[in-house]
């Protein structure tokens, strides 16, 4: 349901409202209801089958827009300029609701309670088992089949100095998917004053559990709906990745990348190496694997990763806090879906780069453990900043 209802936050915010008006997907009319901070754009994006109501968030710093949905913290839009000051939605998603509902293969979405695979989707913890939705084959995916992907977050808009941003909020009850004990989550999306793309990420339980939070927004710097990212240029800080079996499921090897085609640690195209009949490019029908830093967790985020594109000139830089990143070119992008541009996605028309702790790491002690208990506070920072050359 796309008709929709604009909301103006701040008067400060009207010239954001105009730009919004023409270049955003939902039909919006004016409206005057709420308040907030920091000159963000609430619109009425659409409603859920059970009558729950859905909004569309629209912040701006230093020219780079964010659009997020309070339906799974979704990233809709992100838009950056080229080294012409053009801007484009770099992005992949959808123009309205029923599209993110009926199959949207996790497109810009926070994901959680555990972000990627648990293998048979089991895992004991001080001596209890428990069992999770399997959604990925024989293993569990995300969360399960209603993740944090598909809940309703609630969303505040914030001002902080000169950054902008939207604080995301929800309780996972005890239980949800099988997880144990009651979560309370926040995420923060800033847009800092330079137009960085700031992700802070915030957990508490009440009983024992496992968390891997992260964003699984699909990027092409060419622009959503322009094909294929096989020419833009990767470097990862990472000697090492988690190879798998034919599930997608890590053996619990850290394999060095020297030799393979998952060795990015000077800067090469993506599509360079992904048709090598390498058995591992074979599972995952391209590159779908958590490559391990060459740092460890740490408290500040620490630059790993810059890709750029050379047509636009475009160039993100990533820093995290974890100790992983599931690099992921598309694989499964099969021409059955049509994003905001109108055009159709296909194989390796995007790329996505999940900062994380290892995927099944539950089931593999040898793997940072993902175990937070009550009186600990889960944190993770992940910073993407935009630049042209």
């Amino acid at each position: 349901m796309t008709t929709s209802r604009r909301t103006v936050i701040t008067a400060a915010a009207a010239g954001l409202a105009a730009a919004a008006a023409t270049t955003g997907t939902a039909h919006a009319n004016s409206g005057g209801d709420s308040a907030g901070k920091g000159g963000a754009v609430k619109e009425h994006f659409g409603t859920l089958a059970d009558g729950t109501e859905v909004d569309r968030w629209t912040i701006e710093n230093a020219r780079t827009r964010l659009r997020v949905l309070s339906y799974g913290g979704i990233v809709q839009a992100l838009e950056i300029p080229d080294r012409h000051g053009r801007r484009a939605n770099v992005s992949l998603g959808f123009d309205d609701l029923d599209s993110y509902v009926a199959d949207s293969p996790y497109f810009g979405a926070l994901i959680g309670r555990y972000g990627n695979r648990i293998a048979r989707g089991t895992f004991t913890l001080d001596g209890k088992k428990y069992q999770l939705p399997i959604n990925d084959g024989p293993n569990s995916l995300h969360g399960g089949d209603k993740g944090f992907d598909k809940r309703v977050w609630s969303v505040e808009p914030f001002r902080k100095g000169a950054d902008v941003g939207l604080t995301l909020r929800r309780v996972s009850p005890d239980g949800e998917m099988g997880y144990p004990g009651t979560l309370t989550v926040r995420v923060d999306y800033t847009l800092t004053a330079a137009g960085d793309f700031r992700i802070d990420y915030e957990a508490t339980t009440d009983k024992a559990t496992v968390v891997n939070l992260t964003n699984h927004t699909y990027y092409n710097l060419a622009g959503e709906g322009s094909g294929s990212v096989y020419d833009h240029r990767l470097e990862i800080a990472a000697s090492r990745y988690t190879p798998v079996d034919k599930t997608l499921i890590p053996t619990g090897e850290l394999a060095k990348v020297a030799g393979t085609p998952f060795d990015f640690r000077r800067a090469k195209e993506i599509g360079r190496d992904i048709r090598e009949a390498h058995q591992q490019v074979l599972y995952g029908q391209g590159i779908d694997h958590n490559f391990v830093l060459d740092k460890d967790i740490t408290s500040r985020p620490e630059h790993f990763l810059t890709v750029t594109e050379p047509e636009s000139g475009r160039v993100m830089r990533i820093a995290t806090t974890e100790p992983g990143v599931q690099f992921y070119t598309g694989n499964f992008l099969t021409g059955t879906f049509a994003g905001t541009s109108g055009r159709v996605y296909r194989q390796g028309d995007a790329f996505a780069l999940e900062t994380q702790h290892f995927p099944d790491s539950p089931n593999q002690p040898s793997f940072p453990s993902t175990v937070l208990r009550p009186g600990q506070t889960y944190r993770s920072t992940t910073v993407h900043s935009f630049s042209t050359r």
